[in-house]
Order: structure tokens, then sequence, then C-alpha cells
């Protein structure tokens, strides 16, 4: 027991050595080592010392002069008089509850979270405010107020107390900072949602949200997707603050504003630098699902080998071919409607002929430039030629079939691991 009170766990006893392992330990040490009594010699220049070291704050530190905020100043001289009350009642009993005091500090760390500030003001008064304490009590100890012996247990409470209001000030603020990211985070995830959403989200609703998420309004937008699939999920792409980023999910997405602007594709290329990504088309602020929507389908032929493997994919690089794929039963049909008499040749001329029409019809009907492309001699092109008016007759002079043997053609050629055998039978 000590003056009446059981000693909280991890305290010892009085006249246990002053040196201390935990820091309740250190902190039950330095208050332990003041003489009975002392506080009551302190305690009739409290008011003074308050008054001294709100004085200072006010002065030194441009953050706290306020003279006109009733309210705020208020703040300040509470704040001021809870430490050093708190300080002298731990001077009374070293195994004063501290949690209290600690709560209020971590209040505080809160409060200045809040108002968006950093704790460089907070944590300079408290610097502050613990040196005008010890020059007053210095100056006390000079005047034969108080006796001398005590200045060093004196210091090494007060810095161990300005310590852990420090601490508790800064946990506070963390926690606050935290939270506040986090529903930030969570704002700006609902934003995606709403960017990308199909049938588009209002106007109204999409500026409501942009205001809390504090993400300026785009005049357009692209959506960029990420292959999850090839990347390590130790990897995450470090983003512009304007952009709005989820990689919670498979596969990552990323809505970049205003993506044709000045130097926005450095900033694209750096975050995606090393992932395969795919850049959705830049659309209008409401269309964000369509640039969503063929991101994601160029990420899957990207995938399947159709589109480039590239570490970073353009869509719009690649418009003819989303269109092409958007259907591929479509392609499948075109190909039996107009290819099927290739099935009478046999492989693997049929392989060669059907390279032959394609890379003809590419080339606007001149044969020369076939042999060229196709690194054959030109008899041997028109050899092939003539093969394929025995095959498809008439209908191999016909503009409209032209155009959809072409598309078919290409389109089965861009499948990997298939040729035109497969895909016409």
């Amino acid at each position: 027991m000590v003056n009446g009170s059981t000693l909280p766990a991890g305290i010892p006893p009085a006249g246990a050595p002053a040196s201390a392992g935990t820091p309740a330990e250190e902190s039950y040490a330095a208050f332990r080592a003041f003489p009975s009594g002392l506080h009551d010699h302190v305690r009739p220049f409290l008011d003074d010392i308050t008054s001294e070291v709100v004085r200072a704050i006010r002065t030194e530190i441009p953050e706290y002069a306020r003279p006109t905020d009733d309210t705020y100043m208020h703040v300040v001289n509470r704040g001021v008089e809870q430490a050093l009350e708190g300080f002298l009642a731990r001077m009374a009993h070293p195994d004063t509850d501290w949690e209290s005091v600690k709560a209020t500090y971590q209040n505080i760390g809160r409060g200045e979270a809040d108002e968006g500030r950093s704790l460089d003001s907070f944590q300079s008064a408290l610097r502050l405010g613990a040196r005008v304490t010890w020059r007053r009590v210095n100056a006390l100890v000079d005047a034969d107020l108080l006796p001398r012996h005590v200045l060093a247990a004196f210091g090494e409470a007060l810095f161990l107390h300005l310590d852990e209001m420090a601490a508790a000030t800064t946990a506070g603020y963390t926690e606050a900072r935290l939270h506040a990211a986090g529903e930030l985070q969570q704002r700006r995830a609902r934003l995606i949602d709403l960017l990308t959403a199909d049938p588009p989200a209002s106007a109204e609703a999409i500026a409501d949200l942009a205001q809390t998420a504090q993400w300026p309004i785009p005049r357009e937008v692209a959506v960029v997707v990420i292959d999850h699939a090839l990347t390590p999920e130790t990897i995450r792409p470090i983003v512009p603050p304007e952009f709005l980023a989820r990689f919670s999910e498979q596969p990552g997405c990323i809505v970049v504003p205003d993506p044709e602007g000045p130097g926005r594709a450095r900033s694209i290329a750096a975050a995606l630098q090393g992932l395969r990504a795919v850049i959705g088309p830049t659309v209008a602020l409401h269309e964000g699902a369509r640039s969503l929507r063929w991101a994601l389908d160029a990420l899957e032929l990207s995938r399947r080998g159709i589109l480039p493997r590239a570490t970073l994919l353009h869509c719009a690089d690649h418009l003819a071919t989303l269109l092409l794929f958007h259907d591929e039963a479509l392609i499948d049909a075109l190909a039996q409607r107009y290819l099927l008499p290739l099935n009478e040749v046999r492989s693997p001329q049929r392989e060669r002929l059907a390279e032959t029409l394609l890379c003809w019809l590419r080339c606007g009907h001149n044969a020369s430039e076939v042999a060229t492309r196709l690194a054959v001699h030109p008899q041997t092109v028109r050899y092939r030629l003539r093969q394929l008016d025995e095959v498809f007759g008439a209908r191999l002079h016909d503009p409209v079939a032209q155009f959809e043997m072409q598309l078919a053609l290409h389109a089965l050629s861009l499948r990997p691991d298939a040729d035109e055998v497969s895909a016409v039978r």
C-alpha cells in the first residue's frame, strides 16, 4: 500500500531501486523519488505557472494566437491546467491513474487531426510549457521556496510527463488520421462504382460523392484495368492522388481524370511500370462503364494472345479487333458462310490458300504485292489465285463477299494456335 492505495501491477513498492524497465515502472520510479508533501509546497504557485505557460504559448506559437476565439482559448487554458494538475497529482500519488489524463490528450490529438493541422504546433506547445515550468521551478528554488535537492527529480519527472502526453496525443492523432483515411478511401471506392455504373449514375450523385471524396470533377475519364493474374500480390501501384484506385478486387481498377491532359500519359506509365494493364478509351464523365467494358474486353483478348501481350495496352490502338471479337459467334458464322468451300481443299494447301486470299484482299488484288509480302514467286501467287477462283467461283469477285471474307480471315488469323481449317468446319 502507498498512501492507502494498492500499487498497480508492475509498480515496485517504496524503497525499491529507482531503475525500472517498463514505462509504467519508469513513471512510478520518477514520481516516487519526490519527498512526501512536496506537492503541497508547489500547489500555491500552480495558477501563476499556468498563466505564464498559456501566455508563452499564445505569444510564441502563432497557431495558438486566437485572442478573439473564447472557445479556443478556453481549450488552451484547460489543456495547460490539466497537464499541470495531472503532474501535481502524480507527485502526490505516484500510483495515480494516468488513463483519464491520457484519454484527454488522445482527444486533443484527434481534435488536431479533425481540424486538419499537423502536430508540430502542439508538440512545440508541450515543449514550451515544459521549459516555462522548469524555469519557474528553478526560480522557486533560487528564492528558497523549494528545496534545491528536488531539482533533479523534478526535471526527470517533468520531461517524462511531457513524453507521455506527447505519446498520447500522437496516438489519438494517428488514430483519427487513419480513420479519416479509411473513410476517404471508402468514398473513393464508391465513387469508382458510380463512375463505372451501367446505367450511368446521375451527375448530381457523382458531384456530391466527389466532393466528400475530395476529388475534383474532370470533364473526361479513362478506366485502367490491371491484370492481377500476372502481378505478384506484393506489388501495388503508387498512383497520383488525383487518380481513383482500387486493388482489392481482380482485376485492379484505376480511374484516370482527363487522361489526354498534359503530362498525364507519363503519370500513367510511371504508376503502372512493370505491370500488365489495359487503358480503356477516353470517355465523358458519365460513360465510365464503356471505358471499363472495353478495357476488360481488351485484357481478356490479351490474355488469350489475340491482342499483344504488352505491358501497357491502349484500347484506342485496337478498336477494329475489339469490334471483331465483340461476338465471336459472328466470326464463326462469317467463316461458315464465306470460307466453307476451303474445306474441299486438303491441308496444308488449304492453309496456304487462306493466307494468300487474305493477303490478296488486303493488297487490293495486286498479285505482285502479295508475292512480296508472302516472299514467294509471283507465278506461285497466280497459281494459287487460279485455285481460289475454282474454289469460290463468282463469289470471289463479289465486293460484299470479299469484305466479309477479309473480316473472317483476319479474325481467324488472330486466334492463337488455331488455323482456318478448324475455324470453318
